[in-house]
């Protein structure tokens, strides 16, 4: 297969990167990118899943891929592996984060699994390459983590014991102002517990797939106060660009971005100023409102 390399400025779906901690200078993949910034999930958890928790992830998987939302995971065990499988059997589009050099890939058993996201129009990505001589390890891989969150518009936590790895990217996903899901389970099960806890302190959750349909694509209500449309006007031509977009009912950051063809990093900047000045708010996970 070959091996392609960009920075992450040069793909729209990839440039939200450029906004996380510690952005990777490459990525290097095989098969392709999306060519705009489609909406996409994470889909996580343990290495050593129940019967409950394939059953889950395999079916959110199926059915985000069936709507055309990209699913991605890490390629690993488990329900990494499952998440992949289910949007491949949807015949949608995965993409796999891996935490090793491109070209050493691992896990070895989930390769004809990658070479069919491959063909269906996904990609297998890592921000290493043969001459960084990264080893498999836990480092890596927690490392890894924090890209498999920043290319999501929302993360879903399936299983996960009190210190799985599925933690560190949920952290990710909380730094990132990513919307976070955690799948409840039965509180005697060790591999519920780290999504219990999650749950505990705040995450959304999950109980079905409409959760995170209804996250993604909100019905979008317009707001129309008489004489609202001479206030929909800022400093210069993006706060204006992004003040009209929230007034034509346009929440979502990153739709915001695609709708108006601002910067993410020009997007992220003025959405700041524009809150300081008391003009918009901010719900989290990326979603917007004028005030």
């Amino acid at each position: 297969m070959k091996i392609n390399e960009i920075s992450p400025q040069e793909n729209k779906f990839t440039e939200v990167l450029e906004t996380i901690a510690l952005k990777p200078k490459m990525l290097y993949f095989y098969g392709k990118l999306p060519e705009k910034r489609e909406k996409a999930v994470a889909i996580v958890g343990s290495r050593r899943n129940t019967r409950y928790g394939e059953e889950i992830a395999y079916r959110l998987a199926f059915e985000l891929a069936e709507r055309g939302v990209v699913v991605i995971s890490g390629l690993a065990y488990g329900i990494d592996g499952i998440a992949h499988r289910g949007a491949v059997d949807a015949g949608g589009v995965s993409i796999g984060i891996l935490g090793t050099e491109i070209e050493k890939f691992y896990p070895k058993a989930n390769l004809d699994l990658a070479r069919k996201m491959i063909d269906l129009g996904g990609a297998v990505i890592s921000e290493y390459h043969e001459g960084d001589k990264i080893y498999p390890g836990k480092g890596s891989f927690l490392q890894r983590n924090r890209l498999i969150s920043g290319l999501s518009d929302a993360v879903v936590v399936v299983e996960a014991t009190e210190k799985s790895g599925s933690l560190n990217t949920a952290m990710h996903a909380l730094d990132q102002n990513k919307m976070l899901f955690a799948v409840p389970g039965n509180i005697t099960n060790p591999y519920s517990q780290g999504c219990n806890k999650l749950i505990k302190e705040g995450a959304e959750p999950y109980t079905g797939v409409d959760d995170v349909l209804n996250f993604l694509f909100p019905v979008k209500k317009t707001r129309k106060k008489k004489g609202q449309e001479l206030l929909l006007f800022g400093d210069n031509e993006i706060e204006t660009a992004i003040l009209k977009a929230l007034f034509e009912g346009i929440s979502d950051g990153s739709e915001i971005v695609e709708e108006t063809g601002i910067s993410v990093s020009d997007f992220n900047q003025t959405a700041t100023v524009l809150e300081i000045k008391g003009r918009v708010r901010a719900l989290g996970a990326n979603q917007w409102t004028l005030v």
